[in-house]
């Protein structure tokens, strides 16, 4: 815990530099969320098929999911959105002819129902 997940357009593949995200986006999330770097796990889901807007193919899409356990203040979670936003940018190459929305969302999981197990 945090769980990340990052949805992305297939079409990014080359362009979104998902392990240099991640590896920048674990210690911003652990200092801003007051997490472990240790605990961070992301996945990253390429998505095949996306519909934005009118259905043309000259737009994509990246979508960030942080699930925390539950406690943060309203501020925390924007100023991590906010954080991530910018990161995303930072590691998505511009594409001439593209327009790709980026996204996040900060959600909580509920600290009486969530379990974990290492081993």
């Amino acid at each position: 815990m945090p769980h990340i997940a990052v949805d992305y357009s297939a079409t990014l593949t080359d362009t979104f530099d998902r392990q240099g995200f991640a590896q920048a986006l674990h210690p911003l999330v652990a200092k801003i969320a007051d997490a472990q770097v240790s605990g961070c796990k992301t996945r990253f889901r390429p998505l095949d098929e996306i519909v934005i807007s009118d259905g043309g193919t000259d737009e994509a899409m990246i979508h960030i999911q942080v699930a925390l356990l539950d406690g943060r203040t309203p501020g925390t979670k924007l100023e991590l959105s906010t954080a991530v936003l910018a990161l995303v940018r930072e590691h998505t190459a511009a594409t001439p002819g593209l327009t790709v929305h980026s996204s996040v969302e900060i959600r909580d999981l509920d600290r009486a129902s969530y379990q974990r197990h290492s081993s």
